[in-house]
């Protein structure tokens, strides 16, 4: 009877508790890893750049718009990959003087 126990507890470890324990440390990492400039978005779907993030008080100041919006730590759901914009080329069209009309 213990034996059983022992191993609905042991399945119960590694369907429950050790995924929800891995996902906490990774919105953790996710949270610690934040600076301002990063694009986030707040559980709310809110949409904004992260201006200044006071650690004392574990608030983060947004910026959406020109709207500055203060925000708890947690409240931050993911923070959005950008990509950098590289500039663009310069493309040069030879004209071709073989095909006009004279």
């Amino acid at each position: 009877m213990i034996a059983f126990y022992a191993l609905l507890f042991g399945v119960m470890y590694f369907l429950m508790i050790r995924p929800q324990k891995k996902q906490a440390k990774k919105a953790q990492d996710m949270l610690s890893q934040m600076k301002p400039g990063d694009h986030v978005v707040t559980i709310g779907g809110l949409n904004g750049v992260i201006d200044e993030i006071n650690a004392t008080d574990n608030t983060i100041t947004l910026d959406c718009e020109g709207i500055f919006l203060t925000f708890e730590k947690r409240a931050i759901a993911k923070i959005k990959q950008t990509t950098p914009i590289a500039p663009e080329e310069t493309v040069v069209l030879e004209e071709s003087t073989e095909d006009l009309p004279e």
